[in-house]
């Protein structure tokens, strides 16, 4: 059987098309673009436009980037008709989005810094709003996607910048299909396939098109299905989890009164499907209110925040009781987020209940987040009981089964008996194999057993809480974490949490890291917080963490009502001191809105990488997201629905580098994790879940290396590889390579002996490999098109923060002070390391140099950086005076140019470049000049300046 093509792909997907109801057209440039969309807007909305009317259409949709064109595109335009009246131009029918007119065409030629042809493109109502990059079968699929990037940079946003209005692109290869939202940042670790109801990917080409591309669902998906994110400027598409899920919750309130939950994992993006939800239910017409429910104020005001990044005029937090009745009382505000407390204030308490007791036979849809937590208590029997026209829905990603049931007066209380159906399913195996969480790495860290030499599941003759409090215990699970805290964040990339029992151990553990620290033992940023804590190891047989947070008090409550809950409120207040000494914050836990304030900050700067390890009881175990945050350290009880809401911290996709979530036990949690996984998705998803062990990663590294020597046996083999294919096909294998290292260096016993590969030769292939980096760089600057062009290098990889010029001077004073034996081999490994390290590569030439001219000249070690520093100073003058000399520049001009972009972080723009230039150049020739210009500035700033004081 013979590689399928890529125009036979294109032209089978093109005929597919039409059969759905496509209507063919050809467009080959932008003017025949500019002609059909007169035509389709005339016809969509039931007029003829003058020459004059149409150019003043296009002048509007010109303007702006691809978020306002979002924007644009929901929006009706006021056109000014030539007579004088005006005229409602709309560009997309949302209510109806069957009634819009659909094209297909193809090989459209666009003119911008190259001329690029795109593949299959849908129109509506004449818009590019779908755009179809194809690759032949075989062709990995993330070339698609980084042709798509290219053409971005390139030609989508010239001339009139239609292709700006693409609202989803599409790319596949035949066998593997994904689709994503168009924005000014994408990553392809956000692309999604698309799937059943069951969560069954739907890869083929073939079979995608016929779903998703039939062009009442793809006019769905574009007006209903795809959020404007106010706050980041970029669009959102839903996933099909998140669409049927809605669906389902519309299809409930439409066709029947009963309750309903969905049960979608930890990290899924509940929130998001929970906004869209609640959006589209407004919009019924029969529904009076949506009241959107949290059960603590931080997530209220998390959720909010959320909820405005998705549409800034749709919801109002509720700070008190009295707002939330004035804003039941609004009709105009139809959507609420409040929590259950405030909620439960306003039906039993009389001053409330009588003024909204008008609404008490009103439809009102009630939406509960992480329903396992907030639905077991009196409060939502008040609810049911006061509402006589309500609907309750509620999302978990770790529901009340019969098995981790919550007894309340001998009745176990389940999601079921208070939701009715699960309407949609979507558990942790589904997440991790559509890659929209990571999987697990597990160790358990044995204390007991390296000191009795026994399992502590069969101690039962001593008493084990004694033990887990003793000075030693604690000193040597500190020990531990401080020799393994950087293997496992990978040199501090990511954060950790570390939860422990009790207040009482946080304690132990916060003094005695502050100890070592003060002692030169390590150098890691801490922070903590806690409230009353109900007791030791609080997580309940059921597996509920049981909440340590303030109770809601008032704005104008006593401080003394929320501050004498708190045990140990003197080391509070001592920690918090030393939080605000760290970063200069002014902190406290006088109040409960005080508290609240620094619960936020924390949230912050641990999102923000500022904080090495946030010590908790229970805080932050559940509903706190940050990407960046990769480790948990565990020494407390933990099970079912609370040990999966914990470990569920750490495995958020980031990046490449991030490649699993760490836990690090200190208890014996093997057979309590096996029991929660098998509850929350099957018995055999262990496999699934969690990564594999430390020797298979090892067999993978080694299959993957004999797949590198396969195309590259020798380091100078490297060289000899004659087409840019082989070239491609050596990046491949090391890039997986490098992946398969990135896992296995988070194993605390990892080491290079234990593969086939040596150490030095794996820092050998890396410099080859950013050497082929280098090179596709300089063919750009060439403005010369390659197939390496959409191949993803993925540096972050290679990448190591602790690597830096600091730590190159800390090499040479001791290769300085090195015997001259040792000398050469010491000065190869330092060039070995800044030629294998991405940030350091550009500086590699001007080391090697001050290595060679400078160093033997200085007597003292003491004095290489204050040295150094000084050769740098004059080689920055030198290449800055060269670069204005070479490109016939103005030196003041371009100081500016790089003090700006050092400030602001914001290039020049075309013509600020060609301002600084001695003679002003052709029309012809600016653009071409002044991106050769900004690319040597880029280089300059990236070789001098990036990473000198780090």
């Amino acid at each position: 059987m013979t590689i399928q093509p890529e125009q036979v792909l294109e032209n089978n997907l093109i005929n597919q098309l039409i059969a759905l109801g496509h209507k063919s057209v050809i467009i080959k440039t932008e003017d025949d673009l500019l002609k059909n969309l007169k035509l389709q807007l005339e016809k969509h909305n039931n007029t003829i436009f003058t020459t004059s009317e149409f150019d003043r259409i296009v002048i509007h949709l010109s303007k702006g980037n691809i978020f306002d064109k979002a924007k644009t595109l929901r929006d009706k335009y006021v056109l000014q008709k030539d007579n004088g009246e005006k005229a409602y131009i709309e560009f997309i029918n949302q209510d109806f989005w069957c009634q819009n007119q659909f094209q297909v065409t193809h090989q459209v030629t666009i003119n911008g810094k190259r001329e690029n042809r795109y593949d299959v493109t849908i129109l509506i109502n004449g818009l590019p709003l779908v755009q179809i990059e194809l690759k032949r079968r075989g062709i990995e699929l993330k070339e698609a996607f980084n042709q798509i990037q290219r053409y971005q940079k390139e030609s989508f946003a010239s001339n009139n910048a239609l292709f700006n209005y693409v609202q989803i692109f599409v790319i596949s290869n035949g066998v593997d299909t994904k689709y994503y939202a168009n924005s000014q940042k994408q990553s392809f670790k956000f692309t999604s396939f698309w799937g059943d109801e069951k969560n069954k990917k739907i890869t083929q080409l073939e079979s995608f098109a016929n779903i998703f591309l039939e062009p009442c669902h793809i006019a769905k998906m574009i007006t209903k299905y795809i959020v404007l994110h106010e706050s980041d400027k970029t669009l959102m598409v839903l996933r099909p989890y998140q669409f049927f899920a809605v669906e389902s919750i519309i299809d409930r309130v439409k066709n029947s009164d009963k309750n309903g939950y969905i049960w979608h994992t930890t990290g899924s993006g509940k929130t998001l499907t929970s906004f869209k939800a609640s959006q589209i239910l407004t919009h019924n017409p029969k529904i009076k209110k949506v009241v959107f429910v949290v059960d603590r104020q931080d997530l209220d005001d998390q959720t909010v925040r959320e909820f405005k990044a998705f549409d800034k005029d749709s919801i109002d937090g509720t700070e008190n009781t009295k707002m939330l009745i004035n804003q039941f009382l609004d009709n105009n505000r139809p959507l609420l987020v409040t929590t259950i407390q405030k909620l439960n204030s306003a039906i039993s308490k009389a001053k409330f209940r009588k003024q909204i007791e008008i609404l008490k036979d009103e439809k009102i849809v009630f939406i509960f987040d992480e329903c396992h937590r907030s639905q077991f208590g009196d409060t939502h029997k008040r609810i049911v009981n006061f509402f006589t026209n309500h609907q309750l829905f509620g999302f978990t990603g770790t529901p009340i089964f019969v098995k981790n049931a919550i007894s309340k007066k001998s009745i176990k209380q389940t999601t079921v008996n208070l939701f009715h159906d699960c309407l949609h399913k979507y558990v942790i195996t589904d997440a991790i194999r559509d890659e929209n969480v990571l999987k697990f790495s597990i160790e358990y860290y044995n204390v007991f057993k390296s000191k009795n030499g026994v399992e502590d599941t069969k101690v039962e003759d001593i008493n084990k809480q004694e033990v887990y409090e003793s000075d030693e215990y604690i000193n040597t699970i500190t020990n531990y974490i401080i020799a393994n805290h950087n293997r496992k964040t990978h040199h501090r990339t990511f954060t950790a949490m570390f939860c422990v029992s009790s207040v009482d151990i946080l304690i132990k553990y916060y003094e005695l890291f502050k100890l070592k620290k003060q002692a030169g033992e390590h150098r890691l940023n801490l922070a903590t917080i806690f409230s009353y804590a109900p007791n030791p190891d609080d997580v309940s047989a059921n597996g509920e963490i049981l909440e340590e947070d303030f109770p809601e008090v008032s704005m104008a409550a006593e401080p003394s009502d929320f501050y004498g809950k708190i045990p140990h409120k003197d080391k509070l207040d001592e920690y918090i001191a030393d939080y605000n000494h760290q970063f200069k914050s002014k902190h406290s836990a006088k109040d409960g809105v005080a508290f609240l304030n620094y619960k936020k900050d924390i949230s912050k700067r641990v999102k923000n990488k500022q904080i090495d390890i946030l010590l908790v009881v229970n805080m932050f175990l559940t509903g706190f997201d940050s990407k960046s945050l990769n480790t948990l350290y565990v020494d407390k009880n933990l099970n079912y629905h609370g040990l999966i809401q914990a470990y569920s911290r750490t495995n958020r996709i980031l990046n490449e580098k991030k490649s699993q979530g760490n836990i690090l036990a200190f208890r014996n949690l093997k057979q309590n994790t096996d029991d929660a996984i098998a509850l929350f998705s099957d018995k055999n998803a262990i496999e699934t879940i969690i990564i594999e062990p430390y020797e298979e990663q090892v067999k993978k590294f080694n299959e993957a290396y004999k797949v590198l020597m396969s195309i590259a046996p020798t380091i100078d083999s490297v060289n000899d590889l004659v087409t840019e294919e082989d070239e491609l096909e050596f990046a491949k294998a090391f890039r997986e390579l490098m992946r398969l290292k990135n896992i296995l260096s988070s194993f605390i016993e990892f080491k290079f002996e234990d593969t086939y590969m040596k150490e030095q030769e794996f820092a050998d292939y890396t410099s080859k490999y950013l050497d082929l980096y280098d090179k596709i760089k300089t063919n750009h600057q060439k403005e010369s098109v390659s197939i390496l062009d959409e191949i993803d290098f993925e540096l972050e990889l290679i990448h190591h923060d602790e690597i830096n010029v600091t730590y190159i001077m800390k090499l040479l004073a001791q290769l300085k002070d090195a015997k001259p034996k040792d000398q050469a081999k010491q000065k190869k490994q330092i060039i070995d390391l800044i030629a294998g390290e991405s940030e350091l590569r550009s500086k590699k030439d001007l080391i090697e140099k001050f290595i060679q001219n400078n160093l033997p000249k200085i007597n003292d070690s003491e004095i290489i950086e204050e040295e150094f520093k000084k050769y740098w100073k004059l080689e920055t003058q030198k290449a800055l005076q060269e670069l204005s000399t070479t490109e016939d520049l103005k030196h003041d001009k371009v100081e500016n140019i790089i003090n700006d972009f050092l400030f602001t972080g914001r290039m020049a723009t075309e013509d600020e470049v060609i301002d600084a230039l001695e003679k002003q150049p052709s029309v012809l020739q600016r653009e071409s000049i002044s991106n050769r210009i900004t690319l040597k500035i880029k280089d300059f700033i990236k070789t001098f300046i990036n990473g000198i004081d780090s």
